[in-house]
């Protein structure tokens, strides 16, 4: 940026960015406004992921032993939010927010050390900064028919009821072991002799009244499934096939109810896809998504592999344009886009 913007002035450019005074706001609503009019519209889609920066010491803002998903383990880092806007094999990335981890927003000393923004210093969980930062993309009128995240993102029953709620499409990761309901699952009064008041919560059961339906495996509901061998785009090396399994199921995203002698769970949610993928090695990933019952099985599957769109824009983030964050910044990170 200070070649071409402040030849001969890097300190000073620097100092602006790092210690300066500033709103950024304009500047980050430009920069939705140009997303949007190169890659926004009904068939792009707003990818929420992380990406981590390895580093040393513990005075840099949000450092911590934490998953490093760029070594693939835990590791002295920074974990950065990311939101991509993409359409097609084009994505851009429109931004990164500094997470911080509960050693830092636990340490008020720290957080006052490091210069940490007053509003950066409240703790805030992954999936919250990410729909946050949909809320702001939204407020932009950014154009995008989906929302798509990891099983990091997916296994937040807040996060997936916040895009609902939001009115948006969305399809996610999951665990293997995340439980849904069978679609067919239905909610009952129970029949008590004991007189006062109505229930004022129904309890889960098959159609035979009083008969309980426990949640169930993601991996385990789809083990007797079809599974089918899908192509969804060409690639570099040919078209891209896998193997895909799909079931509509109910959610496990509806209030906490303590069901007889079997504990606590939540009730039903709404409807969505429960979608399984195998590769070529055999491997299994697991996925929710709230596309209507219409949807194809061919659609499904492009949806949730469009997601791997945000892992090139990090590579090349880090590899051309040298991603780093200021050691001195404030709990944000900016993007130079040229």
């Amino acid at each position: 940026m200070a070649e071409r913007l402040a030849t001969g002035h890097y300190d000073q450019l620097h100092h602006f960015i790092a210690d300066g005074l500033w709103d950024a706001t304009p500047l980050e609503t430009e920069l939705l406004n140009q997303a949007d009019r190169l890659v926004g519209g009904r068939d792009a889609v707003l990818v929420i992921d992380d990406t981590s920066l390895p580093k040393k010491g513990e005075r840099s803002v949000g450092v911590a032993a934490q998953y490093a998903s760029a070594l693939g383990k835990t590791a002295n880092c920074q974990t950065l939010v990311s939101s991509t806007l993409a359409r097609g094999e084009v994505p851009v990335m429109v931004a990164l927010r500094l997470f911080l981890p509960d050693s830092w927003t636990s340490d008020v000393s720290r957080l006052k050390r490091a210069r940490v923004s007053v509003e950066y210093r409240t703790p805030r969980s992954k999936p919250e900064i990410a729909v946050a930062e949909i809320d702001r993309a939204m407020a932009a009128n950014v154009r995008f028919g989906c929302v798509l995240a990891d099983a990091g993102y997916g296994l937040s029953a807040p996060f997936r009821r916040g895009l609902t709620e939001r009115g948006l499409a969305w399809a996610v990761g999951i665990p293997r072991h995340l439980k849904v309901y069978p679609v067919d699952v239905k909610l009952i009064w129970p029949i008590t002799k004991v007189r006062g008041k109505p229930r004022k919560s129904p309890r889960e059961t098959t159609k035979a009244p009083c008969a309980l339906y426990l949640t169930i495996a993601a991996e385990q509901m789809l083990a007797s499934a079809k599974w089918k061998a899908v192509s969804w785009r060409s690639g570099t090396k040919g078209r891209l096939k896998a193997r895909f399994a799909a079931l509509r199921v109910r959610t496990t995203d509806g209030p906490p109810q303590r069901i007889w002698d079997k504990g606590q769970q939540h009730l039903p949610g709404d409807e969505a896809w429960l979608i399984g993928g195998q590769r070529a090695s055999g491997e299994k990933k697991y996925f929710l998504a709230n596309l209507p019952a219409a949807t194809d099985l061919r659609t499904v599957a492009a949806s949730i592999k469009a997601r791997w769109i945000c892992e090139q824009a990090h590579q090349q983030l880090k590899e051309e344009l040298g991603l780093d964050p200021s050691r001195g910044d404030h709990g944000r990170v900016f993007i130079a886009t040229t």
